[in-house]
């Protein structure tokens, strides 16, 4: 998302002209992370970095929108996000004992009554699956929403340390907590030369300088989404570097801002 953009949004939603436009900051952190990645494993991996289309989906439980109703808020141009990993990227692999949800495998209960739902059935052999799990995940999230009563209602929402729906960071059993900051200026970073980035560098993997001091992995996760007739699909993807110690990249020639003092990419 560039600078003009961010500012004319800004001054669309203020009757007054705004010297700089602003984005909402927040940390959200746990014990445990599993974003899960699409390809098909016998260990279910995970992203290291937090996909964007998470934190859509994190950000809509804030404010209470309910699935498949939050995409067009978190479309291209209607949103920008920064994602700064805070700690250490570390997973171990954890193995879990999960019953299968197949239809064969459901069991009705109260099925003669008014109200009947299906669960697994416990009396059935469980599997093992083998799941990567990220240890003590924390990033710092830099928002900005186009929806100017969606932005404030996310701002009012976060600063009273509230949440319509419970935040997690991908397994709804794995609890995020959320740190809000507070609402910054995007400042514009006018360095053309090689810039230290702190956030997670999205689509400029090739202008990343290579650092025999510095480890950067890179990896492409889904970023936008859209409803469909059976739920939902993915449009768009957003590929990485990033530093898994939780340090800087550096980047030749970025299209980078400033918030808080902290240099970060928009996507």
């Amino acid at each position: 998302m560039s600078q003009q953009s961010l500012s004319e949004w800004d001054k669309s939603r203020n009757s007054e002209t705004v010297e700089t436009p602003q984005c909402l900051s927040l940390t959200i952190r746990g014990p445990w992370g599993h974003f899960r990645r699409i390809e098909g494993n016998i260990v279910k991996q995970t992203y290291r970095i937090i996909p964007r289309t998470t934190v859509a989906g994190l950000l809509a439980a804030v404010l209470g929108i309910e699935r498949d109703g939050y995409y067009d808020l978190f479309a291209p141009g209607n949103s920008a996000v920064a994602i700064e990993p805070v700690e250490p990227l570390r997973t171990v692999n954890m193995p879990v004992n999960t019953l299968s949800t197949a239809a064969e495998s459901m069991k009705s209960l109260n099925s003669r009554g008014k109200i009947s739902i299906k669960l697994p059935d416990p009396t059935k052999p469980r599997q093992q699956h083998n799941y990567e799990v990220l240890v003590d995940p924390a990033y710092r999230l830099y928002v900005w929403l186009s929806d100017s009563d969606q932005f404030d209602a996310l701002h009012h929402t976060l600063s009273q340390g509230k949440s319509q729906y419970v935040p997690s960071l991908g397994l709804s059993e794995y609890l995020a907590d959320i740190r809000y900051h507070g609402q910054f200026a995007v400042e514009d970073d006018p360095t053309t030369d090689v810039v230290a980035v702190d956030s997670a560098v999205p689509n400029a993997v090739d202008r990343v300088i290579p650092d025999t001091e510095t480890r950067c992995q890179i990896e492409e996760s889904p970023a936008f989404m859209q409803a469909d007739g059976s739920g939902r699909t993915t449009t768009g993807f957003t590929s990485y570097a990033y530093n898994p110690d939780a340090g800087p990249v550096h980047v030749r020639d970025p299209d980078t801002n400033i918030v808080d003092g902290r240099t970060v990419m928009f996507v």
